[in-house]
């Protein structure tokens, strides 16, 4: 979907994520998106690529298309690619094949005088979506009035907008990927008696759990919808984490009967999920870890070895055509790609490099200086840590 079959919605998410409209004007594919049927489309990608030299960085997330993949210098997940953003000084344009949190985060951490394009601006994020700033300034407003906000150090995961990560900055907290959560995490207790955890309830429980040894009774959840979060003031202060009501519609899909059935499908099979999986998947899963974790993984492992791996499809298919010595599964036996992720293929692709070559800037990504500023100092802790 183009900037131009997205319309106002389009307008409205970039306002709800504090980004300057005024950059994001004029950014349609008006009719000049190649065909996915071009049989001239790998040929175009590699001709406007090598055009653009040095001037460009191509930055692939693990979950893109392997027609994406392909063109990319550096992939990863968020927090590796969050690194290369920072570490780039030289390139002019930085082309995000990822989500838009992703591209928000590459501006804010980028000089003033380079530029982050997404290929589509429709390819956003759901788990991003489900916390607004409004609703987690009433929260933090409602944290305030029973006396526990100063108390309390906002951990934002990287899947969020640009407007939440400024909030958690403002407050002192930090942003943190599936990589390095548990660090996140020790880090915001050594600052503070209580984490805020920010937008992914599956992510904050599996890791307050698993890795810092608190209990599920030590968590309660936020329902933005419901007032005062559907919680008590005894049970947030008691409790030492407020999860947001947050989830990633693909990671949420893999369920304990996905365990089970596999097990007795392969037997010897050895279960590897995100830790955005339900905790009761996690809980009995073999072994758990971020996207570069997974790889790794699977990496190390012997030959012979059998895997049902919990986390984005193309991922998962990219492992096992690059492994064929080991089986490899998906964990559920529903196909299920992440549908915002899947947005940018390789007509997008060629459309905004053969763009830029021609010297047209389209699908800027730029952050208003105002959110950009708190949102850095979040940034910069994370990368500090």
């Amino acid at each position: 979907m183009s900037t131009s079959q997205t319309g106002s919605l389009t307008n409205l998410l970039l306002l709800g994520r504090g980004l300057d409209l005024e950059s994001e004007r004029g950014v349609s594919c008006t009719g000049e998106l190649p065909e996915a049927s071009d049989p001239e489309l790998v040929s175009r990608a590699r001709i406007a690529r090598a055009a653009l030299g040095d001037r460009a960085l191509v930055l692939g997330h693990h979950y893109q298309r392997d027609e994406v993949i392909e063109f990319a210098d550096i992939t990863g997940d968020s927090f590796k690619l969050a690194q290369a953003a920072a570490a780039q000084s030289s390139a002019e344009y930085i082309i995000f094949c990822g989500v838009h949190f992703m591209a928000e985060s590459a501006d804010i951490l980028t000089s003033s005088n380079q530029k982050v394009i997404l290929p589509d601006l429709a390819a956003g994020c759901s788990m991003a979506d489900m916390a607004t700033a409004n609703q987690v300034q009433e929260c933090w407003s409602q944290l305030s009035a029973i006396g526990i906000a100063d108390r309390t150090i906002p951990v934002t995961y990287m899947n969020s907008s640009a407007a939440i990560k400024s909030f958690t900055g403002e407050h002192g907290g930090t942003i943190c990927t599936s990589s390095n959560a548990k660090k996140s995490m020790e880090w915001a207790f050594t600052q503070g008696e209580k984490i805020l955890f920010l937008p992914d309830q599956h992510l904050g429980r599996n890791t307050a759990v698993l890795s810092l040894g608190l209990t599920l009774a030590d968590c309660v959840l936020w329902n933005p919808w419901k007032p005062m979060g559907g919680l008590t003031a005894e049970q947030l202060q008691a409790a030492k984490i407020i999860l947001w009501r947050g989830h990633c519609s693909v990671h949420g899909r893999f369920s304990v009967e996905s365990v089970n059935e596999v097990r007795k499908r392969l037997p010897g099979v050895k279960v590897l999920v995100h830790p955005e999986c339900q905790n009761e998947v996690v809980s009995i899963a073999d072994v758990v870890g971020s996207t570069e974790a997974i790889i790794r993984a699977v990496e190390q492992s012997p030959p012979g070895s059998k895997w049902a791996i919990g986390t984005e499809l193309n991922l998962v298919s990219r492992l096992a055509k690059n492994h064929p010595d080991k089986e490899i599964v998906f964990l559920d036996k529903t196909v299920c790609y992440c549908s915002t992720m899947n947005r940018i293929d390789l007509p997008h692709l060629v459309w905004a490099m053969e763009s830029l070559v021609a010297g047209h800037v389209v699908n800027q990504i730029k952050v208003d200086p105002a959110t950009a500023r708190f949102s850095k100092l979040a940034l910069e802790q994370m990368l500090a840590l």
